[in-house]
């Protein structure tokens, strides 16, 4: 047997030496900028209207009307509270108006005139006159001519003295006013007896009623209380117009057939010009009537 071949010892190939790759530097990834809202000018534009006075107004007047109203839920709807008035006015009336002495002192009858709340303004003023037979108000010439002055209707009242003759009393008054077109008419105060009977009461206040009827041919008006009025005064003097003092009522409760016009339904009233409180009054007509109600 022939022996094999000796094998030639196999060497690897040696593969060519990798070159080594070339070092690269790689540029850092850019994010994309993204849309973003501009919220520093609207920052800043919301704390400007927040800080506003017109914004803050009307958020404290909208909390003020809200919290009114939460205060009025379960009241009379048509008698509620004017804030600058201090007081709570029937709404159901719309002319109002006030009456004055010299308890008021020296009045500052624009400003009077220029206040207003919610269509609520004075268009008339009764002011105190006369008194018995002797006494004049010291303010009355000053409120005459100032009020009408500053186009507010006017009407002049006489305070009665049941004890004294009504006609004197009539005549007094009248020596000391100068009622014209235009003017509401004469008034005759009555609210005590001043310890005379009350026949003689209605019989002076006749006499005085009678003589300023003859002179002026309008008919006077009777101031009183309510409760006066019922005691003493109804079914007496039925043809005269009625001005009512009752206070604090959401409605004046004197009869369907009473023969009111003017109310006065409060006596705290503050007003713009006047420093003292103020008795309030409405007007039982509409404008219409109140113009026929003045002396033409």
């Amino acid at each position: 047997m022939t022996p094999p071949k000796e094998l030639k010892s196999f060497k690897p190939r040696k593969s060519p030496a990798a070159k080594p790759r070339a070092k690269t530097t790689r540029k850092p990834a850019v994010k994309k900028k993204s849309a973003t809202f501009p919220w520093k000018p609207v920052i800043i534009g919301a704390l400007l209207i927040l800080l506003s006075p017109f914004y803050y107004g009307y958020v404290v007047n909208f909390f003020s009307s809200s919290w009114q109203w939460v205060k009025n839920i379960g009241k009379n709807p048509h008698y509620r509270t004017y804030k600058s008035f201090g007081i709570d006015i029937p709404m159901r009336y719309k002319i109002h108006g006030i009456d004055v002495s010299y308890a008021q002192g020296k009045i500052d009858w624009p400003k009077v005139r220029a206040m207003e709340e919610d269509s609520v303004r004075i268009k008339f003023a009764f002011m105190k006159a006369t008194e018995g037979l002797l006494t004049v108000d010291p303010y009355f010439k000053r409120n005459w001519r100032e009020a009408a002055k500053n186009g507010i209707r006017c009407g002049a009242y006489h305070f009665f003295r049941p004890y004294k003759s009504g006609l004197w009393q009539a005549r007094f008054f009248l020596q000391n006013v100068n009622i014209e077109s235009g003017d509401l008419p004469p008034v005759v105060d009555i609210e005590r007896l001043d310890n005379v009977k009350p026949e003689v009461m209605r019989k002076e206040l006749h006499e005085f009623l009678k003589h300023v009827e003859s002179k002026l041919h309008v008919k006077p008006v009777i101031y009183t209380g309510l409760s006066f009025y019922k005691d003493y005064l109804e079914g007496d003097f039925e043809d005269y117009p009625l001005w009512i003092a009752h206070y604090n009522k959401p409605q004046l409760k004197a009869g369907k057939n009473t023969n009111w016009w003017f109310w006065q339904h409060s006596e705290t009233a503050h007003i713009n010009g006047i420093n003292h409180t103020v008795d309030f009054d409405a007007f039982k007509g509409d404008s219409i009537q109140f113009e026929q109600f003045l002396i033409r």
